[in-house]
């Protein structure tokens, strides 16, 4: 990998969302709307909020930024950007890397924006720190990007993009343990959703709720999130084809 190169291809493509503004609102703006939203729905019995609101501090990052990086990317890979870019001396990593950073940025920004509201203006009650609490938001967002990243090279338009949500988000959203405690499912769900990434990350956002110090489980649940992530992004480094012809 070329540094030079892995931060010329992330300021490339920040330079491109900044020019897309309803994407930077959608990426910034809609989880701390939907957080705003679900504060209000719960109004008359804040402990429900904060019950699962930090749950979900963690899963409305990893969706949006799953959707907006899934269809960016694939932009890219159809307009035959990505295909000029690896005929020229660009390593794989460099590109995914670069893509990586420049999502990632944008990924840190939305955590902070999410989670200042969620404790400073929302009320949400955690027991644990607020900075370990932004630490999952941000590797749950991150996580988003990295499975956005990967899912864009099977679809062919935005629209077969979208309709990865059902596949991908869906069962982890349903399996991750914001409905029902996991160890309560049927045994061959439970077994399911302890493979599953997203299960890690809430119970991560749990440990911060329940507990003042970092336990061994919050370290074991952000090294998953954080393992996971980096795989993600080598597969779909892995899916990058480079032009011979």
């Amino acid at each position: 990998m070329n540094t030079h190169r892995t931060l010329a291809t992330a300021a490339r493509v920040l330079r491109q969302l900044l020019h897309d503004p309803r994407t930077i609102g959608l990426m910034l703006l809609v989880p701390c709307v939907m957080l705003l939203l679900l504060r209000y729905v719960f109004d008359g019995s804040p402990q429900t909020f904060d019950s699962i609101g930090a749950s979900l501090l963690g899963i409305f990052p990893l969706i949006t930024m799953f959707l907006v990086t899934s269809i960016a990317t694939l932009r890219e890979r159809t307009s035959g950007t990505l295909e000029r870019l690896l005929a020229m001396p660009l390593a794989k990593g460099d590109l995914i890397v670069g893509y990586a950073i420049a999502f990632g940025t944008l990924a840190a920004i939305q955590s902070v924006l999410a989670t200042g509201l969620a404790l400073w203006a929302l009320g949400l009650d955690v027991t644990g720190s607020a900075w370990l609490l932004l630490l999952v938001a941000l590797l749950d967002a991150l996580l988003g990007t990295a499975l956005g990243l990967f899912v864009s090279a099977f679809a062919a338009s935005e629209y077969q993009a979208v309709q990865f949500m059902p596949a991908v988000i869906f069962p982890q959203l349903l399996l991750c343990g914001l409905f029902t405690p996991r160890d309560q499912m049927q045994p061959a769900l439970e077994a399911a959703s302890n493979v599953l990434p997203m299960s890690y990350a809430v119970d991560g956002m749990n440990e911060v709720l329940r507990h003042t110090s970092v336990t061994g489980d919050f370290v074991r649940d952000v090294v998953i999130v954080a393992g996971c992530a980096a795989l993600v992004l080598a597969l779909g480094a892995a899916t990058l084809r480079r032009r011979t012809a």
